[in-house]
């Protein structure tokens, strides 16, 4: 891996590229305005010409589509805080007009925001994949755990991205997310810049500060998986995360004051949703299977505000009455969504193919998280990848101590274990402080005022706490 290795240079007519890639430097952006719907904040956007193949840095350019709502304050502006979204595949672009920040943030920093190469209207990708594939990248073994419709669907969705996903697909990985995020530095002109990475966007994050340490400024990673095993360990984190989480909706669906109140003692709630989903599996409700129980949970799992909607559904299952309605996101979202999340986890690391393997995998994660059924170690689409992938970079300590870890202590997505990994990885380059609470997304995301403060101080000021920290 090159680091950037010269600033842009004038030395008697030679203009010296900006970055080692060899790509020349970014031209002006030109910003209008771009307002959110039911936002007042004044955003505004602009596009970044960034290269397809960062080893043809003078070749085929596509866009990536920024925004940002400038610093309240120009007096007291500190610099940039970019905002990297997760996923991977989510759209970050109108994150300034509807993220939470305190408003002294907003009086310091330039909040920037983005859609990442591929994603809603930064040159975005699709695979075209048949209706019974779109949206269904979660690979749900068969209520007997057997994993041969997985097989078939894994290569009928490669198949679809090596035929459809066009010339942009195989050049999208982290690593060249990355180069786009430094491209985007010049392009506002900036030396260092701060940023707050969520979910994936951590892994981007820490990429980011790996491959150019020295562009680095305040540096929060928010919700972090392990950097041991990159993106073949981004579906495995659910067996681990949502047993770490299950207590919390155990303990709410049985709380006497609880209007849908699922028991009487949070010991039982677990066996209920096993029976119920089980119950499913060999009998389907209308729009309800086993599988469907399972993801459900997964997905209400995220936060506190989802154990109300997923109670109703464990209601609906067990007493036979209407499902109600799963939100679906528009058909041409759900086709770029899934086309980056597949593409982005097969880019990045190269993928197991033995189907055996996977088999006796499924059957001991069945054995030992039923609540998750085997899906987060089953194959995928990596599998039968036509692309080659990229090499992962390896996360050290090696740079400087500037990088603030906020954690929840029972994340489903991203648990605590893996967390500790990547805080292993940085050595003295982070602190980390873990929070008491459940969910995926630690600041400003869970009303502790103890995490949310430390993260916020931090960004005011860059000094980091002396040691790790705990927020009851």
């Amino acid at each position: 891996m090159r680091m950037v290795l010269l600033s842009a240079l004038c030395l008697v007519g030679l203009a010296v590229p900006a970055t080692a890639s060899g790509a020349p430097p970014p031209g002006p952006l030109r910003w209008e305005p771009c307002p959110v719907a039911g936002s007042a904040e004044p955003q505004e956007c602009a596009t970044l010409r960034v290269p397809l193949d960062y080893r043809k840095p003078h070749g085929q350019e596509i866009d990536v589509r920024v925004s940002r709502i400038p610093a309240k304050r120009p007096d007291a502006r500190h610099g940039v805080l970019l905002l990297i979204p997760g996923g991977p595949g989510s759209s970050g672009l109108n994150r300034p007009s509807t993220v939470d920040l305190p408003a002294e943030l907003r009086e310091r920093f330039d909040v920037v925001g983005f859609d990442p190469r591929g994603v809603g209207k930064s040159t975005p990708i699709s695979c075209a994949m048949s209706p019974e594939d779109n949206g269904r990248t979660m690979p749900w073994p068969a209520p007997d755990g057997g994993i041969d419709a997985n097989v078939a669907q894994g290569k009928r969705i490669a198949d679809a991205c090596r035929r459809n996903g066009g010339e942009v697909l195989p050049h999208i990985n982290t690593k060249n997310e990355v180069r786009d995020l430094d491209r985007l530095r010049q392009a506002l002109g900036e030396r260092k810049l701060s940023y707050w990475g969520l979910s994936y966007g951590t892994y981007v994050g820490a990429v980011y500060a790996t491959m150019f340490p020295q562009h680095t400024d305040r540096v929060v990673l928010d919700s972090t998986g392990d950097p041991r095993t990159v993106a073949r360990g981004w579906l495995a984190n659910y067996q681990i995360g949502v047993e770490d989480r299950f207590p919390d909706f155990a303990r709410w669906a049985a709380d006497p004051a609880n209007a849908l109140r699922l028991a009487d003692d949070p010991a039982a709630i677990r066996p209920l949703f096993l029976d119920l989903a089980a119950r499913l599996d060999h009998k389907p409700l209308p729009g309800l299977t086993g599988n469907g129980l399972r993801e459900a949970l997964l997905r209400n799992l995220y936060t506190d505000k989802g154990f109300e909607p997923f109670a109703k559904l464990m209601i609906a299952a067990r007493d036979g009455s209407p499902v109600p309605p799963q939100p679906q996101p528009p058909e041409d979202v759900l086709q770029n969504t899934s086309a980056i999340a597949v593409s982005t986890i097969c880019n990045d690391v190269d993928w197991p193919g033995s189907v055996k393997a996977h088999e006796r995998a499924v059957a001991e994660s069945r054995e030992r998280y039923p609540l998750t059924a085997g899906m987060p170690v089953n194959i995928t689409p990596c599998s039968f990848w036509p692309f080659e992938p990229v090499k992962p970079v390896r996360i050290t300590d090696d740079g400087p101590s500037n990088v603030l870890m906020v954690q929840n202590m029972r994340d489903p997505s991203t648990p605590l274990a893996g967390a500790r990994e990547m805080r292993r990885a940085l050595g003295d380059r982070a602190r980390m402080v873990t929070v008491d609470s459940g969910g995926h997304g630690a600041y400003r995301a869970n009303g502790n005022a103890c995490g949310d403060d430390t993260v916020t101080q931090y960004l005011l000021t860059g000094q980091l706490q002396e040691s790790d920290s705990f927020c009851p």
